[in-house]
């Protein structure tokens, strides 16, 4: 379906669904209703709009769709837009609706209290909800895991052929190149690039599940992926995904150094929104314990407020040290990334 298209169903479906909720400037008030655009797709956020509708009497409406067709609509709508929250994965995504203006900031002292300063925009634009480290997986039977250190030696000649990742396009390749930025300056990700293409075990291409179902498929070694997509793989209901799965052993890179990279699913709220104290309640709820707990349980995501425990095959992964860099860095370093992936040729 063409992006037009889409954009014409969901504002028929957003019309129906919260008729009313964008009143002409003389009966603007706050009503029972909150507009998310979301493009998170899971059965934990489902469950988790349900309880909050349940708890508070909003109305929580959804259009779903791509990060990129969401931010596109929400620039064409302009003041118009109906949109109270933006809730998608990466960092960078948030950055960059961040810059085009699309996002207010908002001060909470429940959200400071339950994410962490480094998970949030610095000035309240947007607030990390559940985080993920991207990190090595291996192949149990053919990997000595006493080779593998830091990010930066998978550039070494041992790994030639033998590690799998997806295409620059991603943008969680996109964040973690951003982070090595971040870390060794761009003449150093440009040659962290340039040294992981040179031991590709074939062209990027697929999902970070296809890297996995690729290795134990004899076509690689090693595979950059983030963590629950292998919650994923290990809970899944086909039988030839679980046995993926328990093919693969985790490894947390740059442990002695700045620690693994990781990333969020965040939210901000929308600049026009006309139902903004109502946005705030429900970030204020998806950031409180019981929410974090059905992130952390059926999505295998790391919960962000640290009340809250990771799952129990999370915690089997064993303790980590993560990159304390705030994650809004991450979005300023994606233009100077996606330059270094197209410098080098990373497909």
């Amino acid at each position: 379906m063409k992006i037009s298209q889409l954009f014409v169903l969901a504002a028929l479906t957003l019309a129906s669904a919260c008729s009313g909720t964008k009143q002409n400037s003389e009966e603007k008030t706050e009503e029972k209703v909150v507009n998310l655009y979301s493009h998170r797709h899971y059965d934990a956020d489902k469950e988790l709009y349900k309880k909050f509708e349940e708890t508070t009497g909003i109305k929580v409406n959804i259009v779903q769709a791509s990060a990129d067709e969401l931010i596109t609509r929400m620039e064409a709508e302009g003041q118009d837009s109906p949109a109270d929250l933006l809730l998608t994965v990466d960092a960078g995504r948030l950055h960059r609706a961040h810059e085009k203006g699309l996002l207010q900031p908002i001060n909470s002292e429940v959200l400071n209290q339950n994410i962490p300063s480094k998970y949030r925009e610095p000035e309240g634009h947007w607030f990390g909800l559940t985080y993920r480290a991207r990190i090595v997986v291996y192949d149990k039977d053919k990997v000595d895991p006493s080779q593998l250190s830091t990010y930066e030696d998978l550039t070494d000649p041992k790994w030639k052929g033998k590690i799998m990742i997806r295409s620059s396009g991603s943008i969680y390749n996109q964040s973690l190149l951003a982070s090595i930025v971040a870390a060794n300056g761009a003449d150093g990700a440009k040659k962290w690039a340039s040294g992981v293409m040179a031991n590709m075990a074939r062209d990027p291409q697929g999902s970070d599940r296809d890297q996995m179902k690729s290795i134990v498929a004899g076509l690689g070694e090693i595979a950059i992926v983030n963590t629950y997509y292998l919650g994923l793989l290990l809970n899944s209901s086909d039988p030839e995904e679980v046995k993926v799965g328990e093919q693969m052993k985790v490894f947390y890179p740059n442990q002695n150094g700045r620690g693994a990279h990781i990333n969020v699913s965040g939210i901000g709220v929308a600049k026009y929104a006309p139902n903004k104290e109502n946005a705030i309640k429900l970030i204020e709820f998806l950031s409180g314990q019981e929410a974090q707990k059905v992130f952390a349980q059926i999505n295998y995501e790391f919960p962000v407020n640290p009340k809250n425990q990771a799952s129990a095959l999370l915690q089997s992964w064993g303790a980590f040290k993560a990159d304390d860099l705030n994650l809004a860095e991450l979005g300023k370093n994606n233009r100077n990334a996606v330059m270094i992936f197209d410098e080098v040729g990373w497909k």
